[in-house]
């Protein structure tokens, strides 16, 4: 009996080592490649990777993160998504349409999650909301539809208002279908709509000087790389001609911006997290229905009104979710 007893504790500790190798292990690395027109789109990433730490994904452990940026040069877009692909990547998560189509173009196999695609049925990533198919899914946010709410904003807050600039970049296709969003809206609202089209960044101040110069009221903008990059510097080209804006991101008001309508810029990286983390436990985007925009912000600075002479009307502060004084 003692024999036994002596046999079974040696068994323990020889299999002790292996036990505790195999609880040591490291969990499984995943990598996810990003995909950005954007320059500014590094610095973008950190409230997404703050979601994903939520979920256990920590940069240096458990995540490798490859970013691919084309500095707001989309023919660049294909070659780098190319480059996500050789590297085989787990996931390549993406911001704006054209860097979605280009990796949907670059692979049909390698799970694909985007963000900032106005019209994905439209733009071709996906067959439906419901059931996106192949190897696309992630967060639409409905740019266009914006478009016209923030038209809607800008008359109730200037009642004597005809004339809106729609500041947009021609060649970025988001950007275009955005700008067309606003027509029907202007047309029910009696408002006559004037191009602003920004093809680069040294054409910014002159495109405001032009606005004042066809007398044009307040300016509305799309989503697109310029604004996104510019946001300091077109904030205060709008307070400089005194041209009210309305933008399509809080941190244009932050910079000094007269106000936002936005969907909510927590939402989309707390879903797409998610997602990523489904995806990387096996379930097929296929499988992963497109989601879209549920909650929306009004952001107004009142700072900003008194400098360039506008007076918020009482309705329009009473539906605001941030007003900064």
């Amino acid at each position: 009996m003692k024999k036994k007893i002596i046999s079974f504790a040696l068994s323990v500790m020889l299999f002790a080592p292996c036990f505790s190798a195999r609880a040591q292990q490291p969990a499984r690395v995943a990598r996810m490649g990003t995909l950005s027109a954007a320059s500014s789109y590094a610095g973008a990433l950190e409230p997404q990777l703050r979601q994903l730490n939520k979920l256990g994904y920590f940069e240096g452990k458990n995540l490798v993160v490859e970013v691919r940026t084309a500095d707001n040069k989309i023919d660049r877009l294909p070659a780098l998504a190319d480059e996500l692909v050789r590297l085989k990547v787990d996931v390549i998560y993406t911001g704006g349409g054209n860097a979605a189509r280009a990796a949907k173009n670059a692979t049909k196999t390698i799970p694909i999650v985007f963000t900032g695609s106005n019209d994905p049925v439209a733009g071709g990533l996906v067959d439906s909301l419901a059931r996106p198919r192949g190897n696309v899914t992630g967060f639409a946010v409905l740019f266009g539809t914006l478009g016209g709410k923030r038209l809607e904003i800008l008359k109730e807050t200037l009642p004597k208002l005809t004339r809106v600039a729609v500041l947009w970049e021609p060649g970025n296709r988001g950007s275009e279908e955005q700008s067309q969003a606003h027509q029907q809206p202007a047309k029910e609202l009696g408002l006559q709509l004037y191009s602003m089209e920004v093809r680069t960044v040294d054409q910014l101040e002159n495109a405001f000087k032009d606005a004042v110069k066809v007398r044009i009221g307040a300016i509305a903008l799309t989503q697109n790389p310029i604004a996104n990059t510019r946001r300091k510097q077109i904030a205060e080209l709008a307070v400089k001609y005194r041209l009210p804006a309305i933008y399509h991101q809080p941190g244009f008001v932050d910079d000094d911006g007269l106000m936002s309508y936005a969907a909510d810029r927590e939402e989309p990286y707390q879903r797409v997290a998610v997602m990523i983390d489904k995806i990387l436990k096996g379930t097929r985007p296929a499988d992963i229905p497109v989601e879209q925009s549920k909650k929306f912000e009004l952001v107004i600075n009142l700072k900003t009104a008194k400098q360039i002479g506008v007076t918020i009307p009482p309705t329009v502060l009473a539906r605001a979710d941030k007003v900064i004084r």
